[in-house]
């Protein structure tokens, strides 16, 4: 295996396992015992496992982001293509007993104090998807699909806030009512219909 696959090896079996069960029971070893990898390889990557936790979220956003991309794209109104994305999320989020597959639900408050660096890289992929948001908003609002008068900025900020409470509220409930709530409100706010 060429070494830059063997990074990204390492990297999708890790965020597969923090996915799954969280930062603090996955040990470096047990990430290198999945991906085949011996324990040299891990430290020719990444000087330590919170510079890996920084890299496999980075990693995670680049694709996370791209899909959100594909999804909002397209030249259908935007409050639809916004819709799109939401229903999105639930049906992802609606996985394994309502524990989803979002590094951002599953790592955030576990990671936020233990790693600065990991911590940001959070920071940086969220603030993109709100922005996305936001520039989506702003795209509705002018195609005539969003009502008037809302603030993009804290509607998307609002709308992600929402969203990432809701997902963390499925997993605790073990139910998708949360999700369903979220999905209600959202079509509320943006004054969009459930047809999509």
């Amino acid at each position: 295996m060429p070494a830059t696959d063997t990074r990204q090896n390492i990297l999708d079996v890790g965020q597969r396992l923090m996915a799954d069960r969280g930062w603090g029971s996955v040990g470096i070893n047990e990430v290198l015992g999945a991906a085949g990898v011996p324990k040299g390889s891990f430290y020719h990557w990444f000087s330590s496992k919170d510079a890996f936790g920084e890299a496999m979220i980075r990693n995670y956003f680049v694709g996370y982001l791209a899909e959100m991309d594909g999804i909002l794209a397209g030249t259908s109104p935007a409050a639809g293509r916004l819709m799109d994305y939401w229903r999105n999320w639930r049906a992802t989020q609606s996985l394994r007993d309502c524990q989803g597959r979002c590094l951002a639900v599953k790592l955030g408050a576990e990671v936020a104090d233990l790693s600065e660096s990991m911590r940001t890289a959070l920071k940086a992929g969220t603030d993109s998807i709100v922005d996305r948001v936001r520039r989506t908003v702003e795209a509705g609002v002018a195609d005539g699909s969003i009502p008037v008068g809302l603030d993009a900025a804290a509607t998307a900020r609002t709308l992600y806030d929402l969203w990432l409470g809701a997902s963390v509220m499925a997993k605790i409930q073990r139910d998708t009512a949360p999700l369903d709530n979220a999905l209600a409100v959202t079509e509320r706010i943006l004054g969009a219909t459930t047809a999509g």
